[in-house]
């Protein structure tokens, strides 16, 4: 991506904020040689520098994602600068936005730490006075809900 130097934003931290605040990102990849996308909410995990995530089973991108790079795409905030708002008839219609763009690789994981990636996405959403507590939900239940999900990082 084109990012003029005096908007690239280096600060690690405003990077993070901006990935925690708009977690729902597009995930790049190519499956079976072409572009493929996905939207889905990936949560950061600062310590380990990693997302977490997941696809449901019959998307098949997971299928050959592994070992190949992949972009991430968070879109923060953005609007519309109309040439109307400068004191100037020499300004052009331009977008102000934030995006963070991600690059890195897939793992694949299950067990033990595809349900804590579980829990940390439902805790991220639901609320602490919520109905739903992902800890109170029937444990075969939800082992039987992840065979339908490919968990990756």
């Amino acid at each position: 991506m084109y990012i003029p130097k005096y908007f690239k934003i280096n600060d690690e931290k405003v990077i993070y904020d901006v990935i925690k605040e708009n977690s729902f990102a597009t995930l790049f990849s190519q499956h079976l040689g072409h572009l493929y996308a996905t939207h889905i909410p990936l949560n950061l995990n600062k310590e380990k520098s990693c997302l977490y995530g997941h696809f449901a089973r019959p998307n098949e991108q997971w299928k050959d994602i592994t070992g190949q790079e992949i972009l991430a795409v968070f879109h923060g905030p953005h609007c519309y600068i109309s040439p109307s708002w400068y004191e100037t008839d020499r300004a052009v219609p331009t977008w102000n936005y934030v995006a963070v763009h991600v690059y890195g690789q897939v793992e694949i994981i299950e067990g033990k730490e595809l349900m804590n990636s579980l829990r940390d996405l439902v805790l991220k959403y639901e609320g602490p006075n919520s109905s739903y507590q992902f800890d109170e939900v029937d444990s075969l239940f939800l082992e039987g809900m992840t065979k339908g999900l490919w968990d990756s990082k």
